[in-house]
């Protein structure tokens, strides 16, 4: 047999990674259906040509059917407030005979490129994005949508006309959590989480700035700390909190109160405060934000700005259910959820 024939068929994968572009985008191409831009389906039909596909065949091995799966891409699945937005998604999609696929990606945008690429090449009827943004991921999406993927930002700012997105409204979170410990005096706060050089697009961040300058307090970059040279697209955990707070206390004058970026950050800073002999909130008082089941069981319990989790989850699912099921296109929808400060021990004698 000559040794051409003997070559290996180039698959679907193949001509995808040779055009840099999706699965699906080489199935938009091939069959016609679904809008793919000019400069796009030239790259798809030189990686074809390229390849020697014999586009007949590979168009009958590319009918779209309803796969009655979506995609979930989630960033730190150790956080309560991942699980209870899955456990949100999940139950709708159930409701709707939908099973879910869930992909973590908790490092940025190459994590979460090859997510949403695998995702695409399982043929997810859509996809629901829970991970911060970037220029790579976003990209990525952005060409996913144009080919007629159903796609549903959650706390993720994506901006395209054809792409819903959920989220709490994180700026008065930060502004009320910020107000509440300059009511009971404190001037000297700290933002815990996220650099000041690399988060301010960060709305949370943004509420606390916003409330120190309203009340005329100068805004302290060396109060506002994250991780060494940290990336907003991370995540900020119960160490980086520990970490943090035990630089904040070795200032010369530390602060008097600590607005965390979430419950987790909060918590290993209240342990950073307990394991230099300090008391809270008489000495430093914390506020997190999340309300996750175990700020109300940490003593001293965590005052804390709580969203509501779930039901974020449950709008992302119902909003992409019915992309997924309309015979025509839905313009951009948002919504922006109320958060609300619970008041507990950690910041109120």
């Amino acid at each position: 047999m000559p040794t051409e024939l003997k070559k290996k068929t180039a698959t679907l994968s193949d001509i995808a990674e040779a055009a840099g572009v999706a699965a699906m985008t080489v199935s938009r191409v091939v069959s016609g259906v679904g809008y793919v831009s000019e400069s796009t389906r030239e790259r798809v039909l030189k990686a074809l040509k390229d390849h020697n596909f014999r586009r007949n065949g590979l168009a009958r091995g590319l009918k779209r059917r309803s796969t009655e799966t979506v995609g979930l891409v989630l960033g730190d699945i150790s956080n309560p407030y991942s699980t209870e937005l899955a456990r949100g998604v999940r139950e709708t999609l159930l409701s709707r005979g939908f099973n879910l696929f869930i992909c973590i990606s908790d490092a940025g945008e190459t994590e979460d490129t090859q997510a949403f690429k695998s995702l695409a090449e399982h043929s997810v009827d859509g996809i629901i994005v829970a991970t911060r943004s970037n220029k790579g991921g976003d990209k990525y999406l952005r060409e996913l949508v144009e080919t007629n993927v159903p796609v549903v930002a959650l706390g993720r700012d994506l901006e395209h006309r054809h792409v819903d997105l959920v989220g709490t409204d994180n700026f008065k979170g930060g502004f009320v959590a910020t107000e509440h410990l300059i009511e009971r005096g404190h001037k000297r706060i700290a933002f815990l989480g996220a650099n000041l050089s690399v988060g301010s697009q960060l709305k949370r961040l943004q509420g606390y700035v916003a409330a120190l300058e309203e009340n005329a307090i100068a805004v302290d970059d060396e109060l506002v700390v994250g991780h060494g040279d940290d990336n907003v697209g991370g995540y900020s955990t119960e160490e980086i909190g520990f970490e943090g707070m035990k630089r904040l206390l070795s200032l010369k004058n530390r602060p008097t109160a600590v607005f965390a970026r979430n419950d987790f950050t909060a918590i290993g800073a209240m342990r950073a405060i307990s394991d230099a002999g300090l008391s809270i909130p008489k000495d430093v008082a914390v506020v997190g934000f999340d309300d996750i089941p175990m700020a109300a069981r940490m003593s001293p319990s965590l005052t804390t700005v709580r969203q509501p989790m779930r039901l974020q989850g449950e709008i992302a699912a119902t909003m992409l259910l019915d992309r997924i099921t309309s015979k025509t296109p839905i313009r951009r929808r948002q919504r922006v959820l109320d958060c609300e400060l619970i008041v507990r021990e950690s910041s109120s004698e």
